[in-house]
């Protein structure tokens, strides 16, 4: 994918890094675990060892590669995520078999604020995975992750207040609580910091928590007939919000089973009206 005039590049990156593309191997890995480099290997002992390792008669390697390569590992299409840079110092000749030949690369700090953060469109021909530096320059660059990113605490520590609700659905740096969100369908629980009521709803079939939880974030009341009348004295109400989550269903689960549990919810915390904030 070739980027378009004013679009961040990998040699905007390295220009303002004040590294010279000529100086620049990119290498893009994929997980293969038939040949015992998928996830659960990519260690960097096992990162290190996978690439200093290269064909003698197949690489797409030059014969005299760049003295710093930049480790992408494929991030799901073109993405290629940027993972860490070795010093190339050269081939070990004692190594070399009839096979294969091995370089002294040891690992460097060159743009390692932006490590598992930035991540570029690597071009179609995905098996050319190495580029000279002079011809990966102009890749665009697709992401520049948060580096704070915020762990997901698990379903049962969910605790979100409204303001906060629209960068949990939509930021960078809740990708893990997205992930987690738009996997479950369940049964959440949303409390007025004002007055003590309750509301409980539900989040099944395809929309899961994720997709309910940003109809909130949209509007503050997601359609709900209660909420909705509170928005409409108070469009600032739903602020006042505080999002949990009650129990969890995996994606298969039948649609009579999730009605079950947002019943019992209701009934168990009282949360129909007039005590609480559900009108059915």
């Amino acid at each position: 994918m070739a980027a378009e005039s004013g679009d961040l590049t990998l040699g905007h990156i390295l220009g303002a890094a004040g590294v010279p593309t000529r100086d620049v191997l990119a290498i893009r890995h994929t997980y293969r675990t038939l040949v015992g480099f998928g996830t659960a290997e990519a260690t960097p002992a096992n990162l290190l060892a996978y690439t200093r390792h290269q064909d003698l008669r197949a690489s797409k390697i030059p014969q005299q590669p760049a003295a710093r390569w930049l480790i992408f590992m494929a991030d799901g299409a073109r993405r290629s995520r940027f993972v860490c840079a070795y010093e190339n110092r050269g081939e070990i000749r004692a190594e070399r078999t009839a096979d294969s030949r091995f370089f002294d690369l040891h690992e460097s700090e060159l743009l390692s604020s932006l490590r598992n953060r930035l991540v570029i469109d690597w071009p179609k021909d995905t098996i050319n995975w190495a580029k000279r530096g002079e011809t990966a320059a102009s890749f665009p660059v697709a992401e520049i992750a948060d580096p704070n990113a915020v762990p997901f605490p698990g379903f049962d520590r969910v605790l979100v207040p409204y303001g906060e609700l629209l960068d949990v659905v939509t930021g960078s740096r809740y990708i893990a609580w997205q992930a987690a969100l738009s996997s479950v369908q369940g049964i959440y629980l949303i409390a007025d910091s004002t007055t003590g009521k309750l509301y409980v709803g539900k989040a099944d079939g395809r929309e899961r928590i994720l997709g309910r939880w940003s109809a909130y974030a949209r509007d503050g009341h997601g359609g709900n007939v209660g909420l909705r009348d509170l928005a409409a004295v108070d469009p600032s109400h739903a602020h006042h919000f505080v999002f949990s989550i009650l129990r969890v269903f995996g994606p298969s689960a039948v649609a009579s089973e999730v009605d079950e549990a947002e019943n019992h919810y209701k009934r168990a915390l009282l949360t129909r009206h007039p005590l609480g904030m559900n009108w059915n």
